[in-house]
């Protein structure tokens, strides 16, 4: 009798794989231990980068206002340095840093 490849010499019962449980139970069992424990890190993971994402944009925002807000007081203080100029005239340089830091935007 033939093989499965048509050999002449390779019974068809040694061709086929017999798959039984090459993994004992337990071995199953640590395998699922680990994918667990790995699944747990990667839900902390993933937690904490949604964490300080939230921060990141937190800070992004405070940042923005911040500069809003210091932009407002050379604006303000520029209106009135035109109203009463001083005798040292820093206004042309504040004025040049405002409209590069608006063109930036």
């Amino acid at each position: 009798m033939s093989g499965p490849n048509g050999d002449p010499d390779i019974p068809i019962d040694d061709a086929i794989i017999n798959d039984e449980d090459e993994f004992e139970d337990e071995e199953y069992e640590a395998i699922n231990s680990m994918l667990d424990q790995i699944n747990s890190y990667l839900d902390d993971l993933e937690d904490r980068n949604d964490s300080l994402n939230g921060k990141l944009h937190e800070l992004l925002e405070s940042n923005r206002q911040a500069r809003l807000e210091f932009r407002a007081q050379l604006l303000g203080s520029q209106s009135q340095e035109e109203h009463c100029p001083a005798d040292g005239d820093s206004s042309s340089t504040s004025k040049e840093y405002l409209n590069k830091d608006i063109e930036n935007e």
